[in-house]
């Protein structure tokens, strides 16, 4: 068995233009500050991260690694969710996805979608550059403005916009394979892989591709009522990346999981900092810890109520508090009775 670590913290909530939110020194060192051992990178936060330089420099990624540590964090993983998002886009959201992308493509979907493909190279190539295993993103979506069956979806619809999926991302998993990274989709609505389902039928169009990888959140599972537990032991072999975000689930006479069309504060799903919603860390670490998971634990913040600062800090504690520092022994072993294979055949009946 493996000791998680952390806690790490998902720095993409937290950039903004004050300090010390605005600049990579000051925000790892308010990150250390508020508990964190380490923190995830959002590829597209140019606060922090020059993308083209760190995909191509080394010594451009040995400097940023050094900035980092000397303000008291690691920076064990990125990620490049918005870049992901576009690689594939239906052409419902072309508006509202153009805001992820550069000023220079927009209202073009097709350089759009080169671009996004060319960011999400350059992440994988500084990721590696640093010395990181993992990258975290989305798949992006084709097919989910069909997601329910209403009207009745036409035969192969589904089929059609997976076999585009899986050939849009296949020479990136390719790529890190050569690169030696796993590619770890976040499964969340909005997204084609938003369930064990639909992340099978990608494996089955990658050809069960060894580094496509899952990025596991409990919360998403809470807000579609899936088995949040079960789904680690399933799917066990393929999580690569752990965020440690929290969910409610309350539903009413008047609404569900769809919604209705209110405000977060105004759902019966909403996301809540860790510890303040429905998800059983207690339960998922030991998973974690049982499964011999080799990565990081990393709070994404994201509540309906509570203060970021606030969220952020007691997730650090909430994290360490959960981490379990796996045991090198068996707890009975003080009974050991020293057999060997001779003891054990008499104890069986298979010797006199």
């Amino acid at each position: 068995m493996k000791t998680i670590k952390g806690p790490g913290l998902f720095l993409a909530q937290f950039a903004g233009d004050e300090a010390p939110f605005n600049d990579w020194p000051s925000i790892c060192r308010w990150a250390a500050d508020a508990g964190y051992a380490g923190v995830q990178v959002p590829s597209w936060e140019t606060r922090f991260l020059d993308l083209d330089r760190a995909a191509e420099s080394k010594d451009y990624c040995d400097e940023f690694l050094g900035v980092a540590r000397e303000n008291g964090v690691e920076v064990p993983e990125m990620t490049c969710h918005l870049q992901g998002q576009l690689v594939a886009v239906h052409p419902a959201y072309d508006v509202a996805f153009d805001g992820f992308a550069a000023p220079s493509v927009h209202n073009n979907p097709s350089e759009r979608q080169k671009w996004a493909v060319d960011q999400v190279e350059k992440t994988l190539r500084a990721a590696a550059n640093m010395g990181h295993r993992a990258v975290g993103t989305f798949s992006g979506a084709l097919a989910w403005p069909y997601m329910y069956p209403w009207p009745q979806r036409p035969a192969g619809l589904v089929e059609m916009a997976f076999d585009e999926l899986a050939k849009r991302w296949t020479p990136l998993l390719n790529l890190a394979d050569e690169l030696g990274l796993d590619v770890c989709y976040e499964i969340h609505p909005g997204e084609d892989l938003h369930d064990g389902v639909t992340f099978e039928m990608f494996l089955d169009r990658v050809n069960q591709h060894p580094r496509a990888k899952m990025l596991y959140d409990p919360s998403h599972y809470i807000l579609q009522c899936l088995d949040y537990l079960d789904n680690i032991d399933i799917y066990a072999d393929r999580i690569g990346m752990f965020h440690v975000k929290d969910a409610e689930f309350n539903p009413t006479g008047r609404q569900g999981v769809y919604g209705g069309y209110q405000s977060w504060v105004n759902r019966a799903g909403r996301f809540r900092s860790p510890g303040d919603g429905h998800v059983d860390f207690g339960a998922v670490f030991s998973k974690f810890a049982a499964m011999d998971f080799d990565g990081w634990a990393v709070v994404e913040w994201e509540c309906a109520l509570k203060h970021p600062e606030d969220g952020a800090r007691e997730g650090a504690a909430f994290v360490k508090d959960h981490i379990i520092r796996v045991t090198p022994h068996a707890f009975d072993d003080f009974a050991d009775a020293g057999t060997d294979d001779e003891a054990n055949a008499r104890m069986l009946g298979l010797k006199p």
